[in-house]
Formats: structure tokens, C-alpha cells, sequence
């Protein structure tokens, strides 16, 4: 059966994006890595202002996203006052205390974390323009009032954030991928419902002027892929 043949319960448009010449493609394939290959997670941000529609259009690359059954299992939340940031500083750090100063981090994980140099200390939060937070919805509202159960979420909204940091960089800006754990005191600050969780905390701006990062490598592509056939 071909994709004409086939009998729709649902609307279906045709796809035909552009076959490139492959000298073509593998040139874009290779200017795509270089520019992603640049980018680099950041603690040391400018405060200076960044476009509302700066972030409008990173969640709208996320937005492009694909997800279980389509159903899109993620919101972005933008956090650009500073009182509130300045709340979520307070809670982040709260509980990164008790991470690094108390111990709940395990032995491990802290050797881990020690080339990179992290600490509870999340000043950054007050520095930069923005704090995107991405929550996962575990269900979604409807409607009529029911709870729609969303499927493969943590798999989707994954996804979504990559093409919404890939976008923040394409744009310029820098980020860091924040997970204190827990997280409730995201939720409880920033109203959301409890169908929501969050999933990861964007700082979102323009590097310091004087920002410096881990000296690190990437894992090799012989590290990443394996072939079996081909």
C-alpha cells in the first residue's frame, strides 16, 4: 500500500520537502555541527535586555518539535521579572545547599560535577534578563473538562528543549540547563497547575563579557555511533 492508496480517518497533507544535491547537504550537515559545536553552556551572564521575541521564537522552534501522539506535552514559562527571578534564586539555592553543603548529593555525582566547578551559588538567576522554565504536562485539560493522559513525555518535551536551546544559540544568546532537585518550589512560585512539573530552568541571555567556561571536549563521533550493515 502506498501513501495514495491509504484510507484517512484523519486529515493528511502531502510532504515534499526538497531533495538536496548530497554534496550540498553534507556541506549543510557540516556548517549545522560547526555552528552547534560553538555552543557552550554559560554561568557568567550579561544583564543586558533581551527582545521579548527573542524568547517568543525559541519556543516557537520548540514548538516544532515532535511528541507522542503529537500531543505537545510541554509549556514554557518566562520569568522576566526581577522580584520573582530573585524568589526563584532564593528557592534554587535553598535547596542546591543542601546538595553541595548538605550532603544529599551523592559522593559520585559530586566527583562528577567537580571539573566543572558548580556550587549552590546561582547568582545568575538576578543577573540575566530572563528564566525560562520548561514544565512537562502530565496531562492536559480539555475542553470539556476531562484530563487527556499524555504519552512519552519526558521523551518529547526532551526534545523540544533541545531545539529551544539550538534556537537560543542560533540567536546569539547563551543558557544553561538547571534542574535543582527538587523542583516543586518552581511550581509553587510560578503558579502551575498540578498537571504540570517542571522539567528544566533556562537562564536565558547574552554572555558576560567576561565569561568563561570548563575547558572540556566532546565525545568523539567514534564514541557515538556504531554501524551495523551499511
Amino acid at each position: 500500500m502506498t501513501a495514495s492508496t491509504r484510507s484517512h480517518t484523519h486529515p493528511f497533507l502531502p510532504y515534499c520537502p526538497e531533495r538536496l544535491d548530497q554534496a550540498e547537504a553534507i556541506q549543510r550537515g557540516k556548517q549545522f555541527h560547526a555552528h552547534l559545536d560553538a555552543r557552550r553552556s554559560v554561568r557568567f551572564f550579561s544583564p543586558d535586555p533581551v527582545p521579548a521575541e527573542m524568547i517568543e521564537l525559541a519556543v516557537a522552534a520548540a514548538n516544532t518539535a515532535p511528541s507522542g501522539a503529537h500531543q505537545q506535552p510541554w509549556k514554557f514559562v518566562a520569568v522576566g521579572d526581577p522580584a520573582l527571578r530573585h524568589r526563584i534564586r532564593e528557592a534554587a539555592e535553598e535547596e542546591e545547599r543542601i546538595n553541595y553543603e548538605g550532603g544529599r548529593l551523592p559522593a559520585a555525582w559530586r566527583e562528577a560535577l567537580g571539573p566543572l566547578e558548580t556550587d549552590s551559588d546561582k547568582s545568575y538567576l538576578d543577573t540575566v534578563p530572563w528564566i525560562v522554565v520548561a514544565f512537562a504536562e502530565k496531562s492536559t485539560p480539555m475542553p470539556d473538562g476531562r484530563l487527556r493522559k499524555n504519552y512519552y513525555v519526558n521523551e518529547s518535551v526532551g526534545i523540544a528543549c533541545g531545539l529551544f536551546i539550538a534556537a537560543l544559540h542560533t540567536m546569539g544568546l547563551a543558557t544553561l540547563t538547571h534542574t535543582p532537585n527538587p523542583m516543586a518550589f518552581l511550581t509553587e512560585i510560578l503558579e502551575r497547575p498540578s498537571t504540570e512539573r517542571p522539567f528544566i530552568l533556562f537562564p536565558v541571555g547574552y554572555p558576560a563579557a567576561d565569561c568563561e567556561v570548563p575547558a572540556l571536549t566532546r565525545k568523539p563521533l567514534a564514541s557515538a555511533l556504531e554501524y551495523f550493515g551499511g
